[in-house]
């Protein structure tokens, strides 16, 4: 399974506690752009429990995919957690598995073409067979950690856009990808890309009661 490490210098654990609640708090933040504020309360916390655990070091960006949503909705949201800045906010696909309109259905197994739910981190952009493409890896054993087996990677596609949502009332879907609008994929994975982070949404019991990463603010 790929790992991110904790990368911290020299400062005391206090000091990178301290980092760590900073970058994650909602203090300071203005619009969200339409995210449910509970929905970001999740990912903050799900993000800060990664990086204070070790798993994963401090982003950049954080994006927030809410799959309650229709996917004729805009329902992502790209930040950058530096600024508290909104940078994309777009349609995304879910998976052919998990339903029409609407998801509803969650896996993490091969061939399910079903989307995962819980955090990500991006890696590095190649070009694969759905073009110029953004590889994760999943955080969270049991919902997604078999992401980068499954090939579940951000990528362009036509079937995703204003038109198609229109003329079929809902858009094309994947094979448990997220994928965006061709015409903004290269520019959002590039910003996102290299250790960003990506929290999928969904109110799903299971998943909110075991996941570890959202564990976390439960134990304090």
């Amino acid at each position: 399974m790929f790992v991110v490490t904790l990368a911290v210098s020299a400062a005391s654990p206090a000091d990178a506690r301290t980092l760590v609640n900073s970058t994650f708090s909602r203090a300071g933040w203005g619009s969200l752009g339409g995210l449910s504020p509970s929905v970001l309360d999740l990912a903050l916390s799900a993000a800060s429990c990664a990086v204070e655990s070790g798993v994963a070091s401090r982003p950049e960006t954080l994006t927030v995919i809410d799959y309650s949503l229709p996917s004729t909705t805009k329902r992502m949201w790209v930040y950058d957690l530096d600024d508290r800045k909104l940078l994309y906010h777009e349609l995304v696909a879910h998976g052919s598995g998990s339903g029409d309109t609407f998801a509803r259905a969650f896996s993490n197994t091969a061939d399910s073409h079903q989307s995962s739910l819980g955090l990500f981190v991006t890696d590095q952009p190649y070009v694969g067979k759905n073009g110029y493409s953004l590889r994760m890896d999943g955080l969270e054993p049991g919902f997604n950690d078999r992401a980068r087996d499954r090939a579940i990677v951000i990528h362009g596609a036509p079937y995703v856009s204003d038109g198609v949502a229109r003329a079929q009332g809902r858009l094309g879907r994947s094979w448990g990808c997220p994928a965006v609008r061709a015409v903004i994929a290269k520019s959002l994975i590039d910003r996102v890309q290299g250790g960003g982070l990506v929290f999928v949404y969904y109110p799903d019991p299971t998943w909110l009661a075991e996941s570890r990463l959202l564990a976390c603010e439960r134990a304090k």
